[in-house]
Order: structure tokens, then C-alpha cells, then sequence
């Protein structure tokens, strides 16, 4: 029997399948901390692998942090740090979505940081065709210099109450308790997220707004054409 899960993500892949493009396409998932944006990621990638034969990436943007020696302009751990300063915008750019775009060579970089954000990786140049399908999970995926260069933006919608308890069970594995952990997130993580909902309003941009309260029952609730926003 197919679950709702299932059926979202087949209307998911079928949605991105239809576009016509000369060039790869690249999808974004953006969201919440929490929001289910990495493992509606890979479910998605792997119902499309199952639907086409078609190369299928599968990049998460936490390997494209700026190293943390670089985050000068704003106080470490500040929400204002975490907002404008985790994600090296320009490589994400340039490394790997202008190159699977129009005009590019397809030559594109999975990853250049640790997901700490203190050693860089070089993933080395991998090279792919104009039939790609590149799914990427990621915070701030609509910032000005990102939108126009992905050609599905999906935002998966959670409320902040769930990212506080998600987040902490999710991170107390890691943290020195569960009280640290959902410290962070009332202090850095929705802050600084609250900042980029403030500035760019991502679920109104969004191509596609997924309901992602229910992670047995996600809801589609908003597919529009494919639009490109103006800021």
C-alpha cells in the first residue's frame, strides 16, 4: 500500500520529471532546522532514480559552511553570525549550481567543509550531463544570489515549536544535554532563522510548500509555476 509519504514524494518527482530544461536541474529543499529538509532529500532522490534514468546528485549544503576563522563581521554565536555568515553563498554559486545552469560546463564540487565548519575538504571536480538532477538540502537556500540559479524551490513548513522539539531531541545526542541543546536553538538557531523568514519570506518565493508537521503525512500545499522572485 502506498503511504501518503510515498504519494507526496512521487507527485514530488513527477512534478520535477515534467520540467524541460537544456540544462540539469537543480532543486532546492529549504526549511527550518528540523524541518525534515536532508531525509525528504534523500527519499526524494530516491523516488526519482526509481521513475527515470537519469543521473540523480544528491548534495547537502551544510558542506558548503565558510570556515569558522572567517565569520568575523558578527559575534560568534550570534544569530546574526549564523544567518549571514555560516554558508559561503558564492561557492554554492559558483562550485555547484551556475555550473549545472544555462551556459554552464557541468563541472561542479559536492562539498568544500566539514559539516564543523573547521576542515576543508575538496571533494574534487565531478562532471555530470545537461540531463541531471541535482537535489540539494539546505538552510537559506533563497538568499538573493541562490534563488535564481535553482529550478525548483521546495520549503518544507514546520512550526517553531516543532524545531525547538525536534532540534533538541535531534541534537542532545551530540550536546552536553537536552537542555543545551534546545538553549541553541531558542538562542541561534530560530533566531538567526527568523531573521531570514523576516528578509526573504521563503515560503512565499517557494515553488512548492510542503506541510511537514506530520512527518507520516506531509501535504502539498502550494505548487505554483515556476516563478523567479524579484528583491
Amino acid at each position: 500500500m502506498t503511504t501518503i509519504r510515498q504519494h507526496v514524494l512521487g507527485e514530488l518527482a513527477d512534478r520535477i520529471l515534467a520540467l524541460r530544461l537544456d540544462h540539469s536541474t537543480r532543486v532546492g529543499i529549504d526549511g527550518h532546522s528540523a524541518a525534515g529538509k536532508t531525509t525528504l532529500a534523500d527519499e526524494l532522490a530516491t523516488t526519482l532514480r526509481t521513475k527515470a534514468a537519469r543521473p540523480v546528485l544528491r548534495v547537502t549544503i551544510d558542506h558548503f559552511k565558510r570556515h569558522v576563522d572567517q565569520r568575523t563581521q558578527y559575534p560568534p554565536g550570534s544569530p546574526e553570525s549564523y544567518y549571514f555568515e555560516m554558508f559561503d553563498v558564492d561557492a554554492i554559486r559558483d562550485e555547484l549550481l551556475a555550473p549545472l545552469g544555462p551556459g554552464g560546463n557541468r563541472r561542479y564540487r559536492t562539498q568544500i567543509m566539514d559539516f564543523s565548519g573547521r576542515t576543508p575538504i575538496d571533494s574534487g571536480v565531478h562532471v555530470t550531463s545537461d540531463d541531471a538532477i541535482l537535489v540539494a538540502d539546505g538552510g537559506f537556500l533563497q538568499k538573493p544570489a541562490l534563488s535564481r540559479h535553482w529550478d525548483l524551490r521546495v520549503y518544507l513548513h514546520i512550526e517553531v515549536a516543532d524545531v525547538l522539539h525536534r532540534g533538541t531531541i535531534r541534537d542532545q545526542a551530540w550536546m552536553d544535554s537536552a537542555e543545551a541543546a534546545a538553549e541553541q536553538y531558542r538562542s541561534y538557531y530560530i533566531p538567526g532563522e527568523e531573521l531570514y523568514l523576516a528578509e526573504i519570506r521563503p515560503a512565499e518565493r517557494a515553488d512548492i510548500v510542503i506541510d511537514n508537521r506530520d512527518f507520516e503525512a506531509p501535504r502539498i500545499i502550494r505548487d505554483l509555476p515556476n516563478q523567479r522572485p524579484e528583491y
